[in-house]
């Protein structure tokens, strides 16, 4: 048994945590520098330090494991089922999930499946997100494809044979029905889904720079993202992330 030290700044010897780091990934092999080894295990003293991530949960089913290309970033909280392939350069959210224990569930280069979002297929079909694909928090894609540089909305749900075409977008909170086709460019609202109009070269380019953040996002948490403690108060000159240039879409309306 192990765990990570709820860890306190008194240094008291009743607060030090003794901790078996037998068969753990080798990933977490230098948990914390500030350790002495004793009997085997080592002692952590509890210093408030952040810690490296554990690895995110895959399941082989049948003999068939998920694929992660190493420049990829699956936060440690999701869950990849069987056949799930997930691409060079794409991100995978907290609490998504892609169960390829039916048909096969595929992430293409560049996309991205955001928090929460869920990913499956009926038996012999395939679920497939097309390179820079862009997924919103909360969506469901069931046995759909969507296409090179789409984008699907927040919290929508994407039914079996339905068809997201090349820099489309399917809106927050609609409901697009098996077998439907949002063509090339174009946007799609509602419950069920009906296609609003094309969409202007401004709405493509913002998404594409959405896009890239989530990219540069892969890039950041495989560089600088830890699990660690809170701190108890807010500090003096607390910093803001980089994270990006991208703006909400009603704000590029406005100039």
């Amino acid at each position: 048994m192990w765990f990570i030290p709820s860890f306190s700044p008194d240094l008291s010897t009743e607060n030090v945590v003794v901790m078996d780091f037998a068969g753990l990934p080798a990933s977490w092999t230098c948990l914390l520098p500030w350790h002495q080894e004793f009997s085997g295990k080592s002692i952590i003293e509890p210093v408030g330090k952040c810690v490296t991530m554990e690895k995110p949960k895959t399941y082989s089913l049948e003999g068939v494991r998920p694929v992660i290309d190493p420049t990829a970033y699956v936060h440690p909280t999701a869950v990849l089922i069987g056949d799930a392939i997930v691409g060079p350069r794409c991100y995978v959210g907290p609490g998504a999930v892609m169960r390829g224990d039916f048909g096969r569930v595929v992430m293409e280069e560049g996309s991205n499946l955001q928090d929460n979002c869920i990913m499956h297929a009926f038996p012999g079909m395939d679920c497939v997100i097309e390179v820079d694909g862009h997924i919103g928090h909360g969506a469901i894609l069931h046995g759909c494809r969507v296409k090179r540089n789409a984008l699907v909305g927040m919290n929508s749900v994407v039914m079996d044979g339905a068809i997201i075409g090349d820099s489309a977008m399917v809106a927050a909170m609609a409901f697009v029905k098996a077998g439907f086709e949002v063509p090339d460019g174009m946007l799609a609202a509602g419950t069920p889904a009906k296609i609003l109009r094309a969409l202007s070269d401004k709405e493509i380019a913002w998404k594409e720079e959405g896009t890239r953040d989530y990219q540069r996002l892969s890039e950041r948490c495989h560089a600088t993202l830890t699990l660690c403690d809170p701190l108890t108060e807010v500090e003096q000159n607390r910093p803001k992330l980089s994270a990006g240039e991208s703006i909400p879409l009603f704000q590029t309306k406005r100039e």
